[in-house]
């Protein structure tokens, strides 16, 4: 185990709004307020984040998948000085499916206190309004654009349990096609545009949710989740009976 840095400053991972600003926590707007530096994805959009809340003053580190090296060696100088450093990404909470793991994992084997500012998260929030059996999923997050996407499908689709997909707008309807082919009797429920002026839910069969995606160009994000016909999963959350007597006593 790596020692910690005495006197050395804290990263702390940083959840903010998927769209509506309004959804920041408190104790996210006091961590960037007293945070020396921010890493962001975008520095234009973090730019955004930091005027609406008046928070100024702040040295901003570009943190993206082409610069992680340099940017994870800026951030570990700035920590051994003592100072503060905030890492967001451009909507929901890092490191879920974007940039951070490395940033993360480095700093805590270095030493540094890492911490989380938990809030926002698109998984979370889509599942929270999912009407399929979510109480045990898998979460896949993006498939590959090219080379081994069908056999991540494969491989998805035979496990027999509900899973989530994080998919772009410029691919929502290829997914849709290959999922038809894998599984053409699950379930899914689609969350587009979360917090935002156009969210959008969908639930039916794969078949149903095409038809009712619009033909002309499609905008944000999407959460998938999917729920095969042979799926483990159930409507009842139910414990197992080692469990039963425990709850019980609480």
């Amino acid at each position: 185990m790596p020692s910690e840095h005495k006197h050395s400053g804290t990263l702390y991972v940083v959840a903010t709004p998927l769209g509506n600003l309004d959804d920041i926590t408190l104790r996210a707007i006091k961590t960037l307020e007293n945070s020396e530096a921010i890493a962001c994805e975008d520095t234009r959009r973090a730019s955004i984040l930091l005027r609406h809340f008046g928070i100024t003053g702040k040295q901003l580190v570009s943190y993206h998948d082409f610069n992680e090296p340099a940017a994870i060696s800026r951030i570990a100088r700035l920590l051994e000085e003592g100072l503060d450093v905030s890492l967001i990404t451009d909507a929901g909470t890092p490191v879920i499916s974007d940039p951070g793991y490395l940033m993360v994992r480095t700093l805590r084997e270095k030493g540094f206190t890492v911490l989380p500012i938990p809030g926002p998260s698109a998984l979370t929030a889509a599942l929270s309004v999912c009407p399929l059996p979510v109480s045990s999923f898998l979460f896949a997050g993006f498939l590959p654009h090219k080379k081994g996407r069908q056999s991540r499908l494969e491989y998805l689709s035979s496990l027999g349990m509900t899973f989530v997909l994080y998919e772009s707008p410029y691919r929502i309807k290829k997914l849709l096609d290959e999922l038809a082919a894998h599984l053409p009797d699950a379930e899914i429920f689609i969350a587009r545009e979360m917090t935002k002026i156009h969210e959008e839910y969908l639930s039916g069969s794969v078949e149903n949710i095409r038809e009712q995606l619009p033909d002309e160009k499609i905008r944000g994000e999407f959460v998938v989740v999917v729920h095969p016909a042979n799926s483990k999963n159930t409507a009842k959350n139910t414990l197992p009976n080692k469990y039963e007597q425990h709850a019980d006593h609480h």
